[in-house]
């Protein structure tokens, strides 16, 4: 197995592990991170429904009209502010924190910060 294979190998295995203990209800929906070398994405999802409440990435048009770069902690704090509000304005006050597998360290943690700092409790 090479290298790459190996890493996105393990990567699955963590998110499966994590999200074994995880579930996103209509009272406490899980926010869940996914993160590139390039992007970071965002989303609050009900997995009762299977439906997504809101969404936010370095993709959306007011991120881009920053026009920052959309792999740094700056960007993700960003990001997580912008789904915090969005998440606010659905109804939703508390989530539960889907870290995707990655380390709770670097743009994970500064999503996090940023979504706390809008108001979502988690």
């Amino acid at each position: 197995m090479d290298k790459n294979k190996a890493k996105r190998a393990g990567l699955k295995r963590r998110q499966r592990r994590v999200r074994a203990k995880i579930f996103g209800t209509a009272e406490r929906p899980r926010l869940s991170v996914h993160r590139t070398n390039a992007n970071i994405y965002a989303q609050v999802i009900n997995d009762v429904e299977g439906k997504t409440i809101c969404s936010a990435s370095t993709l959306s048009p007011e991120f881009r009209e920053t026009g920052k770069l959309g792999s740094n902690k700056e960007a993700a704090e960003f990001v997580g502010k912008l789904v915090g509000q969005r998440a606010l304005e659905a109804g939703v006050t508390q989530v539960t924190f889907d870290r995707g597998g990655h380390i709770y360290h670097g743009r994970v943690q500064a999503l996090a910060d940023g979504a706390r700092s809008a108001g979502l409790k988690f």
